[in-house]
């Protein structure tokens, strides 16, 4: 018997040793090289390009790069090589369809499923790094899913979620349609004052969101050029929210379509504005100031106008315009899709909707980037292809430079080292 123990331990003392061993082994080095790879801050091409990528880090980058003994190079021939895109504003838990419906019908375990499921087409489609911008009735069921992601049990971008949305009683996302008598939930978390707004925020971030997601404006009209907007929250209880999530190093992020209700936000110091389709001239000159992001939304805009069967442009008309004042104003931009409305993957045409109606590819491509890495707080780690940064890359066609829609045509995905798409 004790011979036996002996074995055993002798045993499973070799099989510790070896399972040490092969977590001490050193990741295989990667060289990736292509026609061309971006450099994303001077705007500029390395032509060819090379980027040596050692674990989940980018090691180094330039026209070569050291090819290290045993190393895997991969060639992607006559393409850009350039970071993971970026999107600020997207919806997991939803998909296209009736989305007031979907909030009702499907249960949370099968909406999970479904965010889980969209995650993988957004990272197949070189989103690398996503902001889950509320689980539309689902709670904090995003927490579960950024987790697996990071463990690796899913493929997915790098997530910064938000839990479900803050609104008041009878404001955005508050079943209005729907028969009294049924009691159908809101997709938002009440919180009808600045008490109330202190107590969600401290159990969204017990639940492990990243920031909050308040919807600051409701229905919105526009008639005869003239613009609307109900505002949700007074700018003390904005400030009350921005406060409280900043006592634990935490930001807000607000649904605000226009004014009073974007400036109360801007007042109280929010890290972005989705969606901004009117801000005065102050709104805009604090935003500049304060460094605060527009987020367009434009992908959603334009889905929903294809969709629709009396399809009206005078409200997308009327965004573009306050766009390019907006631009003209200096107010900082961030690329945001509000995917989920319509199909996960598909949302590289914000950057071409940001291009098309106003910005240079440069100019969307860098606010995408390096706006949408800042705004997720990963500014000194993703959105460029800098030594030491996360190795989240992508590779395509052509030049974006000079053609965007390249965007929508990802041949290749790494992020974190490892290669998701070839």
């Amino acid at each position: 018997m004790i011979l036996a123990n002996m074995r055993n331990l002798v045993l499973a003392t070799v099989l510790l040793s070896c399972a040490t061993a092969l977590a001490q082994t050193p990741p295989r080095p990667i060289v990736l090289h292509a026609a061309r790879v971006l450099d994303v801050e001077s705007g500029k091409m390395i032509a060819p390009g090379e980027i040596l990528v050692r674990g989940e880090r980018i090691v180094a980058v330039g026209p070569s790069v050291a090819h290290e003994a045993g190393s895997e190079t991969i060639d992607l021939g006559d393409r850009t090589l350039m970071p993971g895109l970026i999107d600020v504003h997207v919806h997991l838990f939803l998909h296209p369809g009736a989305e007031d419906l979907q909030t009702v019908e499907e249960s949370v375990p099968q909406r999970t499923i479904t965010a889980l499921s969209a995650a993988k087409d957004d990272l197949m489609a070189g989103f690398t790094a996503e902001r889950d911008m509320g689980t539309e009735g689902a709670g904090s069921a995003d927490t579960a899913v950024r987790n697996a992601i990071n463990k690796g049990l899913f493929p997915g971008p790098r997530l910064r979620i938000s839990g479900n949305a803050v609104s008041i009683v009878g404001g955005h996302e508050d079943a209005i349609n729907y028969n009294p008598e049924q009691h159908i939930f809101s997709n938002a978390t009440y919180a009808n004052n600045a008490l109330e707004l202190v107590a969600v925020i401290r159990q969204q971030f017990k639940e492990g969101a990243d920031f909050i997601k308040i919807y600051e404006t409701g229905r919105d009209t526009l008639r005869n050029g003239v613009y609307n907007s109900i505002y949700q929250y007074t700018e003390a209880e904005m400030k009350t929210a921005v406060e409280e999530a900043a006592r634990s190093g935490k930001r807000v992020a607000v649904h605000a379509t226009g004014e009073p209700g974007t400036g109360y936000a801007v007042k109280a110091g929010v890290a972005s504005v989705d969606h901004a389709y009117f801000l005065s001239d102050e709104t805009m000159r604090m935003m500049h100031d304060k460094q605060i992001y527009a987020v367009p939304t434009f992908a959603i805009a334009e889905a929903r106008l294809e969709e629709s069967k009396n399809p009206r442009r005078e409200s997308l008309d009327f965004h573009i315009t306050q766009f390019q004042k907006q631009l003209a104003a200096g107010v900082p931009m961030a690329a945001g899709s509000d995917v989920g409305p319509f199909p996960h993957g598909t949302q590289a045409r914000e950057y071409v909707a940001m291009v098309k109606h106003g910005m240079t590819p440069l100019a969307a491509i860098q606010a995408g980037l390096l706006n949408g890495a800042k705004l997720l707080e990963w500014g000194d780690q993703i959105g460029a292809l800098k030594a030491g940064y996360y190795a989240d890359i992508i590779a395509v066609p052509g030049d974006p430079l000079n053609d965007i829609t390249a965007l929508q045509k990802v041949a290749f995905v790494m992020k974190g080292g490892v290669v998701y798409k070839k």
